[in-house]
């Protein structure tokens, strides 16, 4: 028995376009392996853990068999049917790397797994430091009577039990501490 001549790009596209979707699948089959290839070579080590090369070849098939059964695109002969899947993937590999590389998502700014424990445990003495000094300078302008009152708070003492040893209004000591919170909030979060 005779095997017949594998279809071309031009025969699948026809085909594909008459609404025959064992050619779209032939056209997939016929690519997908070189796409993945191509999506893992050009990552990024450091966007794996953002997106699989899996991504990349589902998303250049979304768009060209949109593309192409709106007539967009025409199968030429030779492989050039291979350069347009890649400058394609390229330019979603690109898109995908830049949108992980913006602002809030900078995979160079973020950690995970083992990395964020390590740095959470290595800081913490640190960020410890930090905060002492800061809530430092924020009780040095304070009047004396409101130093106490944080002072004791800190210590682990209960609003009823600093009133009593203030002679200050419970309402008072919670005002008191309130604001001092606010502040201390607000310098905590100001951007370095």
């Amino acid at each position: 028995m005779v095997e017949p001549a594998p279809s071309t790009d031009a025969s699948l596209m026809r085909r594909f376009r008459g609404g025959d979707d064992d050619a779209a699948t032939q056209l997939y089959l016929r690519y997908a392996g070189r796409l993945r290839a191509m999506a893992a070579a050009q990552s990024a080590s450091e966007l794996a853990s953002r997106f699989d090369p899996e991504d990349i070849v589902q998303s250049v098939f979304r768009t060209f068999f949109r593309r192409a059964a709106a007539g967009e695109y025409a199968a030429p002969g030779g492989d050039e049917l291979w350069k347009l899947f890649l400058v394609i993937g390229l330019n979603k590999v690109r898109g995908t790397a830049a949108h992980h590389k913006a602002a809030k998502r900078d995979i160079r700014q973020t950690a995970g797994g083992d990395a964020l424990v390590v740095a959470a445990n290595g800081s913490r003495e640190e960020d410890l430091r930090v905060l002492e000094m800061t809530i430092e300078e924020l009780l040095t302008p304070l009047p004396p009577t409101h130093r106490e009152i944080i002072e004791l708070r800190i210590a682990g003492h209960e609003v009823a039990d600093i009133a009593g040893r203030t002679g200050r209004a419970k309402r008072s000591v919670e005002r008191i501490l309130h604001e001092f919170r606010a502040g201390l909030q607000g310098v905590l979060n100001e951007p370095e």
